[in-house]
């Protein structure tokens, strides 16, 4: 008769023992409940903070949430299943030519013109299909910190000096940066290469000219859906917000006819989608807008509920279309791309907006942090002002042009025109939220060396500009 087997665990199991980890519940839940227990609540900063969190986190789902981060995620997603990852390794890969692999990604960067958050669906996407370190890197800053309007409104209100001093220190950065990280992981960098290259990649069959025009319609929507208004209410730009919302339907149908036409989606869904679009603008401008409008939150403020709806419907009917019924696998594929990056990076964001909230708060609010001791710690040109600005600027969320207005204050409140500029080179292409998300992309260490870069290079680029302006 043979002995039973022992069923328990051994000392040299590799799981942890049983009591660690209730040890480690035990005193979680013990932080959380003397946090709870020692919360301030009642004084006047603190419940402050909370409304600041909130209200950051409102206006960051109200203004871009949908406009921005949704698109992002669907070109984030096409990037994924229709972009050739042999054309991604040849113009942006490991082993491109540096020169060839930084100049696209900044130029990619630049077109975009997005703002920190939005521009992390696109960095995941291409980092995935087996982009360089370098050249990612490259794209993550030159997206939000490369934008000419911005950089035309900052030599517009701040002086043409710091205008162009923005606009060469964003390029070089983007340049830098990418060169940088490119050699301090050189090793992995080539490891990563070799394992792309066994991978297999088909061509896709499709012609080039079909996936521009296919992106050419996302990227349209993005762009023109985010036009913000101009500052002279006369010229191009004027005229282009004007007449934002006809050009986005514009590139909207053009998606449609190339889904129903290259992607065998049927033609009576997109039709459905279409016309439940138009009866949504239809009903918002008609009946909804004059009739509730001035109880909808953000409603005096400007926010464009009329389009926002029409937006909203036109979203979901997408997201129907392309998830269920008949479709090309390449369609379905683009979906569940998309909502995978929906899932992983939408959470952090929120998660990190809060927290900038409640330190920071709103542009022209308060949070924990008061902002006089910012206006005080960033006046004069010495080093250490210089690079409390640029940490400033990294953790702070600035969406796009939003910088410009409030470097306007701290200037008018004594801050040196050197961390005006290390702020305006740390602030657009970094925030806490981005960092949370950069992180779950390509790990602490990359992100922390990355965050250090910024921060480094904008305060000697701001200590520079003081002691020559």
């Amino acid at each position: 008769m043979t002995n039973a087997p022992d069923t328990t665990c051994s000392t040299t199991c590799s799981h942890p023992p049983v009591w660690k980890q209730e040890w480690k519940k035990l005193l979680g839940g013990l932080l959380v409940l003397i946090t709870l227990f020692a919360l301030p609540l009642g004084w006047q900063r603190f419940d402050q903070s909370i409304y600041e969190a909130l209200a950051l986190t409102q206006w960051y789902a109200q203004e871009h949430v949908l406009l921005c981060l949704v698109p992002a995620f669907f070109i984030a997603g096409a990037i994924g299943v229709f972009v050739s990852q042999n054309a991604v390794m040849k113009y942006l890969g490991p082993k491109a030519p540096k020169p060839l692999a930084l100049g696209v990604a900044s130029v990619s960067g630049t077109i975009l013109a997005v703002c920190s958050c939005t521009v992390l669906p696109l960095f995941a996407g291409i980092w995935r299909m087996g982009a360089g370190l370098g050249a990612a890197v490259a794209f993550l800053y030159s997206g939000p910190a490369i934008n000419v309007l911005a950089i035309v409104l900052t030599a517009a209100v701040l002086g043409p000096s710091l205008g162009i001093a923005r606009a060469v220190g964003a390029v070089s950065f983007s340049l830098i940066i990418g060169i940088v990280m490119h050699l301090i992981y050189r090793k992995e960098e080539a490891a990563r290469a070799a394992e792309m290259i066994e991978m297999s990649d088909d061509d896709d069959a499709r012609p080039l000219w079909q996936t521009g025009l296919y992106f050419a319609s996302l990227v349209g929507i993005l762009v023109f859906a985010n036009w913000g208004k101009p500052q002279n209410p006369q010229g191009l730009w004027q005229l282009i917000w004007e007449s934002k919302w006809i050009v986005t339907s514009g590139f909207g149908v053009m998606l449609s006819v190339i889904l129903v036409t290259w992607f065998e989606v049927r033609w009576w869904k997109m039709l459905s989608v279409g016309l439940a679009t138009v009866t949504a603008w239809a009903i918002c401008s008609v009946w909804l807008i004059p009739t509730y409008g001035r109880f909808l939150p953000g409603y005096e403020h400007g926010l464009p509920y009329t389009p926002m709806l029409a937006f909203t419907v036109a979203t979901i009917g997408l997201s129907i279309v392309l998830s269920v019924g008949k479709r090309s696998e390449q369609a379905n594929a683009w979906f569940n791309q998309s909502w995978g990056f929906a899932k992983q990076i939408t959470p952090l964001l929120l998660y990190g907006v809060l927290i900038a909230g409640f330190l920071l708060g709103r542009p022209g609010e308060e949070g924990m942090i008061p902002s006089s001791w910012v206006a005080e710690l960033v006046g004069g040109n010495s080093l250490q002002a210089n690079f409390f600005s640029s940490v400033v600027g990294a953790f702070m969320y600035f969406a796009t042009l939003t910088e410009v207005p409030i470097l306007q204050g701290l200037i008018g409140a004594g801050m040196g025109k050197g961390p005006a500029l290390a702020m305006l080179l740390a602030g657009p292409a970094l925030s806490l939220p981005n960092m949370l998300v950069i992180r779950s992309v390509m790990g602490t260490q990359k992100t922390i060396v990355f965050i250090c870069l910024v921060v480094v290079m904008s305060t000697l680029a701001g200590w520079c500009y003081g002691m020559w302006f």
